[in-house]
């Protein structure tokens, strides 16, 4: 058996070209500035395969790289046949306006449900929840967001992490310091947010800083430019990532960049330019999907010395060690419970879901 390399994480994240890895994917991974991997639809056919990707991709370095991928529920779930189909997270602020505590109860059992499945697979962490505040206007993020009021977002939020966390993986919060005022789409164009900061800090960014002093693992800002506050992106912001969230909101987590192949990322120069500047924002690790040409450009020119304390927070973002397969999660009667809880969320039925909710876990 040969052993992987020893290296320490690097601090980018990249993509791989498909269902097994291509000898180009193998490269890429075992260079020194990557620390992780992000999975997309185009990556998963099946339960196993996945898991015989994360397996060789665990099995290529040490410490091992750490796999991530966009599973929220919703229209945002990147392995779907196989998976449990979770609900737009919407549908638990619908329920939380009659119903708030069965609404946390219910988010609580599709963050477990989501984190199992993907444990069971060999995934690390999910980018998610979404804590952008719904004002109707962003079609980029319409129902993935949980509801306006900041109190719901950040009850129900905080109940999926904790799900999250039960089946043994952190949680990254998004899209810092909120996405869902903004109506143009940041993977199309440069959203600007006029608003204050104080506006912000009553709003939108009080699920973050709730979230915060609960302990969340992990934060992506938006590409969204919050004109009144710096003239960068978030995610490419001193003031942003340095002075506010990890200064005067105290994140002592990991930050991760959001795709650097984003149109709202485009105001930070050339790949490596853009790497470098939210690197030196405050980013420990900074997301390029879905190009391969400008990632081999990025390995090529990237300098960067990961700090110290950067790669705590990496190691701090694997999955919960030994979780159990496939065959033991379908066997154990709390994953069925949780999947007989979910049953009615989200299709339209959230009086059947309440009903369930009552029957199995006592007084709503």
């Amino acid at each position: 058996m040969i052993s992987p390399n020893r290296v320490p994480l690097g601090p980018l994240m990249l993509d791989v070209e498909g269902v097994s890895l291509t000898d180009a994917d193998r490269r890429r991974l075992n260079h020194p500035a990557v620390g992780g991997v992000i999975l997309f639809s185009r990556n998963y056919e099946t339960p196993q395969q996945v898991t015989e990707l994360c397996r060789e991709i665990h099995g290529m370095r040490y410490p091992p790289l750490l796999i991530a991928v966009d599973h929220e529920g919703g229209r945002v779930q990147r392995f779907r046949s196989g998976f449990t189909l979770i609900p737009p997270m919407r549908s638990f602020g619908e329920l939380w306006d009659d119903h708030p505590n069965t609404a946390k109860r219910l988010c609580r059992e599709a963050g477990y449900v989501m984190g199992a499945e993907l444990r069971a697979v060999g995934v690390d962490f999910t980018f998610a929840p979404v804590l952008d505040l719904d004002y109707g206007n962003s079609s980029v993020i319409g129902t993935r967001a949980f509801h306006r009021e900041p109190r719901a977002v950040e009850e129900l939020a905080h109940a999926l992490v904790l799900g999250l966390h039960e089946a043994g993986m952190n949680a990254v919060g998004k899209h810092f310091p909120g996405h869902g005022y903004v109506r143009a789409d940041s993977h199309l164009a440069m959203p600007v947010d006029e608003r204050e900061l104080m506006d912000l800090q009553l709003a939108d960014m009080m699920p973050f800083r709730r979230l915060i002093e609960l302990g969340l693992a992990g934060i992506m800002p938006a590409h969204v430019l919050y004109s009144s506050v710096d003239p960068l992106p978030a995610g490419f912001s001193r003031r942003w990532l340095k002075d506010i969230l990890r200064g005067e909101l105290g994140f002592e987590g990991i930050i991760f960049s959001d795709d650097l192949s984003m149109e709202g990322a485009q105001l930070g120069g050339n790949v490596v330019e853009r790497a470098e500047a939210a690197l030196a924002a405050g980013c420990d690790m900074a997301l390029l999907c879905n190009r391969p040409d400008q990632a081999d450009i990025l390995l090529a020119g990237l300098k960067w010395s990961t700090p110290a304390v950067s790669l705590i927070r990496f190691a701090h973002m694997h999955g919960r060690p030994h979780p159990p397969d496939r065959v033991a999660l379908h066997e154990s009667p709390r994953y069925a419970n949780a999947l007989r809880q979910l049953a009615g969320v989200g299709h339209g039925d959230a009086e059947l879901a309440l009903h369930d909710v009552t029957n199995t876990c006592g007084k709503a």
